[in-house]
């Protein structure tokens, strides 16, 4: 993984996936007749029951934030001694996590998901591509590329581990360091579970790190259907065991799909691949005539990344390549 500083620079690299209004307002049609690739979100969301009114009437309780983070405990394996705390969204926390002691430098190895270098940015830190630093992010495994990081990475005196996409290889999960001094593992419940806008996410880490997290965010940072939907799914191992079979299954049929008409596999996860194409520009245009939304990158003309299509989306993908 390689750019330059400029590369980095949150000011001119902070672009996401989705934006399908704009895409819209460009090619025309309705939201209901697109399919956005563009996010690496899981297309089978897990199915949602049992809200009650009281779930969003009430302020959550503090025992519905305590099954929530027993739960999280148990399917990840979180070490004892380290502290789980859910947020409003993983965003939510990568927001403040700057804030935890004072700049410094930073290292954030390119390309990869821009918003921790905006943070680190908007809270004075300088953000830097290589070399030691105060702090360090690792993305694991990394978006776009699903570059995977080993322990001997973890050596800054702040690092946090981004493992957003991490449960579609749980066998890979850092979990094990979080509750070494310095370390704070980020967790999204939307890209897995495929309920991106419910905004839940975790950060864990050791306690003196997490309540200084949790003095930012403040009292009820979790909605009450958030705190019920989570500690459902979060304690349904049958679902996350078939769904990662389906994803793993869906992404070499994608695989199979784009390599058959050019384009290279440069890299991903089971919920997003990433291709090298001639002109990605192009693909994305010839996609977006077909109301197919896809994501490319500003550093780069080859890079394509594609999520799986829904069950009713894979003729018109083929359709439209």
């Amino acid at each position: 993984m390689s750019t330059s500083d400029q590369d980095l620079d949150p000011r001119t690299v902070r672009d996401h996936g989705g934006g399908l209004d704009r895409a819209i307002a460009q090619y025309g049609g309705q939201r209901t007749d697109w399919i956005d690739l563009s996010t690496g979100i899981n297309p089978h969301t897990y199915p949602v029951s049992g809200l009650t009114a009281a779930d969003w009437a009430e302020l959550p309780d503090h025992g519905a934030f305590e099954r929530l983070s027993g739960a999280a405990r148990r399917f990840w394996d979180v070490p004892h001694r380290a502290s789980i705390l859910p947020a409003p969204g993983a965003s939510a926390v990568i927001a403040r996590l700057p804030a935890l002691t004072a700049a410094g430098t930073v290292q954030i190895t390119p390309p990869t998901y821009n918003e921790h270098a905006a943070a680190f940015s908007a809270q004075g830190w300088n953000v830097q591509t290589k070399g030691p630093g105060d702090a360090r992010v690792i993305v694991h495994p990394n978006n776009p590329d699903g570059y995977i990081w080993q322990e001997s990475d973890v050596s800054a005196p702040l690092t946090v581990i981004d493992e957003s996409f991490g449960d579609v290889m749980p066998d890979k999960s850092l979990i094990h360091l979080a509750d070494r001094p310095g370390v704070i593992l980020l967790k999204s419940f939307g890209k897995f579970w495929g309920l991106a806008g419910m905004r839940l996410g975790f950060a864990i880490g050791r306690p003196d790190l997490i309540n200084r997290l949790n003095d930012l965010t403040g009292p009820w940072s979790v909605s009450g259907p958030a705190l019920r939907v989570g500690t459902q799914a979060l304690e349904d191992t049958d679902w996350a065991n078939a769904t990662r079979k389906r994803l793993a299954d869906e992404a070499t049929r994608l695989d199979l799909l784009l390599t058959a008409r050019g384009a290279k596999v440069a890299g991903g996860t089971s919920l997003f691949r990433l291709y090298k194409v001639d002109d990605a520009s192009r693909w994305q245009e010839q996609l977006a005539q077909n109301h197919i939304w896809s994501r490319i990158f500003p550093y780069s003309e080859t890079y394509l990344r594609l999520g799986l299509p829904p069950a009713n989306g894979w003729d018109r993908l083929e359709v439209a390549l």
